[in-house]
């Protein structure tokens, strides 16, 4: 009997700055069993820690037990794949260098992997989205930042201290480049984010008159959400927004193509379901930017992973991948 048959089911974590989810994943990609807490709330890790496990454990028995579970895969903002470590990620309570994958293994008894959020996105598109069956593609991840996992010869690119692919903290614009909070100027995430499409409405309102329905929100308030709603309803500097950003993207895209010329390019997050609004720019700007011989060989792809699952999925996704 091979493994896979005694231990049909792996756990996905996905660490975020608010919230923890996980979940137990069988092979075909299904979530059985889901969960969640606060991530913030916890001052010590290892109060965090303990939280996550009291929550998991119940739904493990519930499945036949720790010896049902193949392995446990985690996503977390600048984790570590090669040590199982989380190291001075901003958004998290904890600071420095966390262990996380080996407390995780220590109380529970299972293998555990951990890796970036956008490497897990990653994985998780390899195994169960749109990305199965290729071996070369880059996953961007357009949230509060931008994250991306690189992929190359079905594997994912870590470099040699496992960081490798920060393709969100690109330069993209030298000459007053916005401030990142990474504290540096002109990275690609301050123009392409979530965050980075409501910087430029409050940006472009603030330098024009012109009518908008985006001026009946309070400009701090303004979310990228509300560009899309208003984009929908004809507003013209809505589209403005999205053409630029859709622009500096394209831009940073044709950059990346010649970097590893992968088949595919995969946009996954909320701002990449804002359909031709961002996806036109992102081509047209493809197009106009790209090498010649690299012409129409790379695919523009939204993920097929449904954004509440895909966290999950993705870290989960890790886990089959541990030996026994």
């Amino acid at each position: 009997m091979n493994s896979s048959m005694e231990r049909p089911y792996v756990v996905g974590i996905d660490i975020g700055g608010t919230n923890t989810i996980f979940g137990i994943v069988d092979a075909r990609g299904t979530i059985i069993a889901s969960g969640a807490v606060k991530t913030q709330i916890y001052t010590t890790v290892d109060e965090y820690v303990d939280e996550v496990c009291k929550n998991l454990l119940p739904l493990i028995i519930a499945h036949g037990g720790v010896e049902k579970i193949k392995g446990i895969g985690i996503g977390a903002p600048n984790g570590n794949y090669y040590s199982g470590t989380i190291e001075f990620a901003p958004n998290l309570p904890w600071k420095g260098i966390i262990p996380l994958a080996a407390m995780f293994e220590e109380r529970l008894g299972i293998p555990t992997a951990l890796t970036n959020d956008a490497n897990a996105a990653a994985v998780g598109e390899m195994t169960y989205g749109a990305a199965r069956g290729m071996k070369e593609f880059i996953m961007i991840t357009l949230g509060t930042g931008v994250g991306s996992g690189i992929v190359i010869n079905g594997q994912i690119v870590y470099g040699h201290d496992g960081f490798a692919g920060e393709l969100g903290h690109i330069i993209v614009r030298r000459e007053n480049g916005r401030l990142c909070g990474c504290g540096r100027h002109g990275c690609l995430e301050t123009y392409c984010s979530a965050t980075g499409v409501a910087r430029t409405a409050r940006e472009i309102l603030a330098a024009r008159t012109d009518a908008s329905l985006l001026r009946n929100i309070p400009a701090e308030n303004i979310t990228s959400k509300d560009v899309y709603e208003a984009a929908v309803k004809g507003d013209k500097i809505a589209h403005e927004i999205f053409d630029f950003t859709g622009t500096v993207l394209g831009e940073a895209l044709a950059d990346f193509i010649a970097f590893s010329s992968p088949e595919a390019i995969i946009l996954f997050g909320g701002l990449a379901k804002s359909g031709d609004y961002i996806m036109k720019p992102i081509q047209k700007a493809i197009n106009d930017n790209i090498l010649k011989i690299y012409q129409g060989k790379t695919k523009l792809l939204v993920s097929e992973l449904k954004d509440s699952d895909a966290a999950v999925l993705g870290a989960s996704a890790l886990a089959w991948e541990l030996k026994d």
